[in-house]
């Protein structure tokens, strides 16, 4: 039966234009609702319109476009761009499926595509016992087919993509990105911070082996961007400042005297603020700087080896620190974040007895997950895309997902 796919904003790749050609040659139409020069650049010339109105006119418009088309899926990357939201409210009022695409929750390998939402706005149960009894009759999910996904591709895309945007004022005056900070801002950033990694790979390897070597009890931080849905939209932060001053003052109250607090910054920080120096300005007024070390780079896997805790709000490392059966405490809403996986008892009891995950639980949890929100591929390469879409169509074609077709059959138990 015939689909009719409405687009919205993709990644910064081709990947959206290729997946709508292999929608198109399985006989489906699709269009694209395009919200600035760089989405038209991107789409190529393909069936779809620009809307240049002011937000608080796109449901509205969305309801009358839905209905204009015949739309019966929508398709889109990250639920909480404002853009989406107002077409994501019109269209499940309508009745609609709604395929969302994000970063895979097991990366690099993987991609998430769930329908109505990811992360925070995720179908999956919050419920131990639902993937004791699901995940017992799955099988048992490798890494996936690995693939190159060299950074400079990511990076020309996305120079590309803005680029194209300079005409925005223009054409779409009323368009407002995503982003907290223009594409220049965040470019010349990801340039200072380049040579500060650079420079700094000696010491941080320093720190990070004398911790390790020394048997050092140490606790890991790693950094989320501002910019990351999880802390805007479904943490309690207003930014990752916040949530540094909270750990370090609990750490100060809480955690035992030999302990240390290791800070490891975002690979993709571009530097608007310095943590390295609230973390120093704030250890000292707390009087434990002295067990404090901030790094810009590290071997992640050797950290969580030897670390005794992962403290994050919602970050894949949370998912990388479960692996390593490494204590993890969860400061967002996070999928993994239930009794069994992660620490139940708050901050304050984390640091002197963390608990340790259930490695039984977790390989439960990482086939449920992966065979029902999970696609083998990436964005931003000829051979990861050319995977991601082997695995997607199927998926986006099907009348129910994989993950509603369990839930109905096995609907989690309440939580007493």
């Amino acid at each position: 039966m015939t689909q009719t796919f409405l687009f919205l904003q993709g990644v910064c790749s081709p990947f959206f234009a290729r997946l709508a050609d292999a929608l198109a040659q399985h006989g489906h139409d699709v269009v694209r609702m395009n919200f600035n020069a760089g989405d038209a650049w991107a789409w190529r010339g393909r069936a779809g319109w620009t809307y240049d109105g002011p937000l608080l006119g796109l449901k509205r418009h969305a309801r009358e476009k839905l209905a204009e088309y015949g739309v019966s899926d929508v398709v889109l990357f990250g639920d909480q761009r404002p853009v989406h939201m107002p077409v994501v409210r019109a269209a499940r009022e309508a009745g609609l499926r709604i395929h969302v695409f994000e970063e895979g929750y097991f990366r690099p390998s993987w991609i998430t595509l769930e329908r109505g939402g990811v992360n925070g706005n995720s179908l999956l149960p919050r419920s131990p016992d639902w993937y004791r009894e699901v995940g017992a009759s799955l099988p048992d999910y490798g890494n996936g087919t690995p693939f190159a996904a060299p950074m400079w591709r990511r990076a020309w895309y996305d120079v590309c993509y803005h680029l194209a945007g300079a005409a925005n004022p223009l054409f779409v005056p009323c368009y407002r990105g995503h982003a907290l900070h223009s594409a220049p801002r965040e470019y010349a950033g990801y340039l200072w911070r380049m040579q500060r990694v650079w420079r700094r790979q000696a010491r941080d390897a320093e720190t990070a082996h004398a911790l390790v070597t020394r048997r050092i009890p140490f606790f890991l931080l790693p950094l989320q961007l501002d910019t990351d849905a999880q802390i805007r939209f479904h943490s309690r932060y207003a930014d990752m400042g916040e949530v540094l001053r909270e750990v370090l003052d609990s750490f100060a109250r809480h955690a035992p005297p030999a302990a240390h607090l290791l800070v490891k910054n975002h690979p993709l920080d571009y530097g608007v603020h310095d943590r390295e120096a609230l973390l120093r300005q704030a250890g000292e007024a707390l009087g434990v700087a002295h067990r404090l070390h901030f790094i810009e780079s590290g071997h992640l896997p050797t950290l969580l080896s030897h670390a005794r805790g992962v403290v994050t709000v919602n970050s894949t490392v949370g998912g990388s620190a479960l692996v390593h059966r490494c204590p993890l405490a969860v400061l967002g809403r996070a999928i993994y974040d239930m009794p069994g996986l992660s620490h139940q008892g708050g901050l304050e009891t984390f640091w002197a007895r963390p608990a340790r995950p259930d490695a039984e639980l977790f390989r439960l949890f990482r086939n449920t997950v992966i065979h029902t929100t999970q696609v083998n591929g990436g964005f931003y390469s000829r051979e990861g895309i050319g995977l991601a879409l082997a695995g997607t169509v199927s998926r986006l074609e099907a009348r129910a997902s994989e993950l509603e077709r369990l839930l109905d059959a096995c609907p989690p138990k309440e939580t007493p």
